[in-house]
């Protein structure tokens, strides 16, 4: 999996947990609430991880399904020489 790189950001893959630890700065004394621009890199840091991992899901789904159907038309043509060889006399 890529990793997001910002100066913001947080290192490493964010967690549940880390992203419950997030502490962001507040503004100056003049303005309450937090930094415009913390926040937002935030906000991009996890929808750029969400959107990674839905698709590290889908390429996994993917090849799930590939494998199965590997294994489903394996398994008929190994049914079909079992018939074929019981049916055989020795």
């Amino acid at each position: 999996m890529a990793v997001y790189r910002s100066r913001h950001a947080l290192a490493g893959p964010l967690t549940p947990g880390r992203i419950e630890a997030i502490e962001l700065p507040l503004t100056s004394r003049l303005r309450r609430g937090y930094r415009v621009e913390d926040v937002d890199a935030v906000l991009h840091r996890l929808a750029y991880e969400l959107a990674e991992r839905s698709y590290q899901l889908r390429l996994a789904d993917a090849e799930n399904r590939q494998i199965k159907t590997a294994l489903r038309n394996w398994q008929s043509e190994y049914a079909d020489v079992e018939k074929f060889t019981a049916g055989a006399a020795w």
